[in-house]
């Protein structure tokens, strides 16, 4: 514990729904839910609108709907919140070189190391100028916490929540904490919480009260000695500033169960493409292959295989993902796949046995295409674009959300009767370009239909139009910055 409250926490609001609500003006002071949109999707955030009717993270989509069912929405986009994250740590960062981030959206900031708060009065006015540069480059807000601890700062950010700051002052902890659910305690979630309510304790006084000894007594040693030091406001983590990732990993959930064994392996596939554009994108190779498993009973499988050295080669992973799927009985259908990499380091290790294989697989193609002569090489050429495609996923994903069945090459069927293009389909909340009207987003889209508000961050709200799904003038589109960059084109 510190003697000065220079720990802080920020805390984004509904930073997922924020961004949505600034990105597009509509939405600004309505009810608004971003996560997934099928049957099975789970919310990921909710905005404080949408809360009032009861919606929150991690519940089923479905649920939230019938809450709230007026409310907008709408699929994640990653890329853009990434972006906005980027910003607000770059702030942090320039507090001190101790940031030690939890999420996109939020982190701990130790001032003292950076020299930037020594005492309650600096520390204050470092909070309040973060929440107004944050302000000013994102158009966001966010909750600050400040105290002597990580544990107490973050208790803070939370209280101050929406948009304001709260600061511990040293020594008034246990009288703050005193009258606050014990759900409020980090590690407390609602099995403690009812094991501790069973027993008479439900605020963070009843805690302390109940001792060291009794605690231990009813939840175990470790669980019960962190409990009685957190309930007495102690807590001496330092702020890390680089945490090493343990794993990369990706996971879908289908609207449908999979029965298809084909299709389990081609999702199979995908993922495993995926989980290697992560795992380069963080700048890391792995050397312990995970397949999960969630079948229709809701029983979850994980299956591993650990190589020879590091890689991230998405053939390795995906060969060692079907693998691990031979090893797994998916009879009466699967409602989730997952491929992850663990065992990560900083550097590859070439697998010879794979390269090898490739090489002679290679070889081999090359003998049958000359031995076959044109017509068999023309075969042999197209037999091997679809095997390029088959870890690919079933619709391209481009950056505006837009997907569809991917492209093949051009059938060998009768002339003059060419293959009719897959119908483009269009996510609600996906970013679009017109080459009339400008940028825009999907309110919605169906029966060959897709309808579009063409607004932009700063903008009023801006008008709707419907236009073919397969309309050649409308195209997906990178998200629009938030702040700042201005474009000169106008709503019309």
């Amino acid at each position: 514990m510190r003697a000065a409250p220079t720990i802080l926490h920020l805390d984004m609001d509904a930073f997922y729904a924020s961004v949505e609500q600034a990105s597009k003006p509509s939405l600004r002071g309505k009810a608004v839910i971003v996560g997934g949109l099928g049957p099975r999707g789970v919310v990921a955030t909710a905005s404080y609108e949408a809360r009032r009717f009861g919606v929150h993270s991690a519940m089923p989509t479905a649920q939230a709907r019938r809450l709230c069912p007026n409310g907008a929405y709408l699929i994640p986009r990653f890329r853009l919140y990434q972006a906005v994250s980027e910003v607000v740590m770059g702030l942090l960062r320039e507090l001190s070189p101790l940031v030690e981030p939890l999420s996109l959206d939020e982190a701990f900031v130790d001032l003292e190391a950076g020299g930037t708060a020594f005492d309650s009065e600096s520390a204050r006015e470092t909070g309040e100028r973060l929440r107004a540069d944050i302000r000013a480059a994102t158009g966001l807000s966010g909750s600050v916490g400040l105290a002597g601890s990580k544990m107490l700062a973050k208790v803070a950010s939370e209280e101050a929540k929406p948009a304001g700051l709260l600061l511990i002052e040293p020594g008034t902890e246990r009288e703050l904490l005193a009258p606050m659910s014990v759900r409020t305690l980090p590690g407390v979630g609602p099995v403690t919480g009812e094991h501790l309510r069973r027993a008479g304790i439900t605020t963070v006084g009843e805690l302390a009260e109940a001792g060291e000894d009794e605690l231990v007594r009813m939840v175990g040693r470790s669980h019960g000695v962190g409990l009685y030091r957190m309930a007495l406001g102690l807590d001496d983590r330092p702020v890390v500033a680089e945490r090493d990732a343990k794993s990369v990993s990706v996971e879908d959930t289908f609207d449908v169960d999979l029965h298809d064994r084909v299709r389990i392996r081609t999702e199979v596939q995908r993922l495993a493409d995926r989980c290697v554009q992560r795992l380069r994108g963080s700048g890391h190779s792995g050397r312990t292959i995970v397949l999960k498993v969630r079948r229709y009973d809701f029983s979850t499988l994980t299956r591993s295989e650990t190589l020879r050295g590091p890689t991230d080669d998405p053939a390795v992973v995906r060969e060692a993902a079907a693998r691990l799927l031979e090893a797994v009985d998916t009879t009466g259908g699967v409602r989730l796949l997952g491929v992850g990499v663990t065992g990560l380091a900083d550097y590859t290790q070439e697998d010879l046995f794979a390269q090898s294989m490739a090489e002679e697989a290679a070889a081999a193609a090359e003998a049958a295409a000359g031995a076959a002569g044109e017509g068999a090489t023309a075969a042999v050429g197209q037999e091997a674009d679809g095997a390029a495609g088959a870890g690919a996923p079933a619709g391209p994903a481009g950056p505006g959300g837009l997907g569809g069945p991917a492209e093949a090459p051009e059938a060998g069927g009768s002339a003059g009767e060419p293959e009719q293009a897959p119908e483009r389909r269009w996510a609600a909340g996906s970013d679009v370009l017109h080459a009339v009207y400008g940028p825009g987003w999907v309110q919605g889209s169906g029966v060959g239909r897709v309808t579009v508000r063409f607004e932009r961050p700063g903008s009023p709200p801006g008008r709707v139009r419907t236009f073919r799904v397969d309309d050649p003038e409308l195209e997906p589109s990178d998200p629009l910055p938030l702040v700042g960059q201005e474009d000169p084109r106008t709503t019309r």
